[in-house]
């Protein structure tokens, strides 16, 4: 996939306010400081069309952008540790989960890991939550270009590893870095292949 375009369109609290456009949409979710901004601006090769923080916690909203006209990304809110108040964390939770268990247009979410770190109990249970609720989901390892390729595959085998403690068989994973672009291509081919697949779901 070439990207010919990607606008931003709107950022709100609230699904019911999200874009009317039937057309596929993808989200991108994982704890606060995992590279996720710097992961959305390599994939649309584009410097600054996601805000990156040294903070954790800057996206505290829910960002649409339209790409190529023809679907959108979804930026959403860090979960785990920011730098924000204990109330705005419960709302922030409130109106993720809304929109993921409301989003009709949602047909892949991206679940974004530090690849560096062994699992994390707030990222196995924001899986658990979306297997309850059928929502696909992808993994996808970010800040590969850390660490050594023996290190870096071994942290990938551990981790797989421990998802099969759960699950029964594991979901589709991307091995990313927003330093050499690895993984682009990819993470858009994939993106592609859904929207044919899902086309007709969509007229």
């Amino acid at each position: 996939m070439k990207i010919k375009s990607a606008e931003f369109v709107m950022s709100n609290s609230n699904v019911i306010n999200a874009p009317k456009d039937r057309i596929p949409e993808y989200a991108f979710i994982g704890r606060s400081n995992v590279g996720k901004s710097s992961l959305i601006n390599m994939l649309m090769e584009r410097k600054d069309l996601a805000k990156t923080s040294g903070k954790p916690g800057k996206t505290q909203l829910i960002n649409h952008f339209k790409i190529n006209e023809e679907w959108f990304l979804v930026d959403l809110p860090g979960y785990g540790y920011a730098q924000i108040s204990k109330k705005k964390r419960v709302i922030f939770q409130y109106f993720i989960e809304n929109y993921f268990k409301e989003r009709e247009q949602l047909v892949c979410t991206f679940v974004l890991i530090d690849s560096r770190h062994d699992p994390q109990q707030i990222d196995l249970d924001f899986m658990q939550f979306l297997g309850e609720n059928q929502i696909p989901f992808c993994l996808v390892f970010t800040k590969s270009d850390k660490l050594g390729s023996s290190k870096l595959n071994k942290q990938i085998t551990s981790y797989k590893k421990k998802l099969l403690d759960t699950w029964e068989t594991l979901p589709m994973t991307f091995l990313t870095s927003s330093i050499n672009n690895l993984g682009r291509k990819e993470f858009l081919d994939f993106i592609d292949g859904v929207n044919q697949d899902v086309a007709k779901d969509f007229k």
